[in-house]
């Protein structure tokens, strides 16, 4: 995806819906290439909302993407960095998790005083 094309909500919705049984634990993990698509769309439309590059929100193998106004990073490790697995990710770009959830369970990763995109989170609610 071009990184100036925006991120259409009838797409997103639609990939984020064909993850929701997975992510709520009722149903297999879909294919990889349907995974990273509502990863790619999903981590598009927050550097849309949440434009900058203070903040790295990886999504490994899938995605990473740069957000958040402030101070901008240019070389080496990020000093604001968000790192958690698809099946995480998505339940909270879905509203199907929280933040503070994620955080106590040790599925989400973040370091540095920035790191927390809580405030644009569920990207959709389903």
């Amino acid at each position: 995806m071009a990184a100036t094309r925006r991120v259409d909500p009838h797409e997103l919705r639609a990939a984020l819906e064909s993850m929701r049984d997975w992510v709520s634990g009722e149903g297999a993990e879909p294919p990889r290439a349907e995974v990273a698509r509502a990863v790619r769309l999903s981590l598009h439309l927050l550097s849309e909302l949440a434009p900058g590059r203070t903040v790295e929100v990886r999504v490994p193998p899938h995605a990473a993407v740069q957000c958040v106004a402030g101070p901008r990073h240019t070389r080496g490790t990020p000093p604001n960095v968000i790192e958690l697995d698809a099946r995480t990710w998505l339940g909270l770009a879905m509203g199907a998790d929280s933040w503070s959830a994620a955080v106590q369970r040790g599925a989400l990763r973040a370091s540095g005083q920035r790191a927390d995109v809580s405030a644009w989170l569920p990207l959709v609610r389903l």
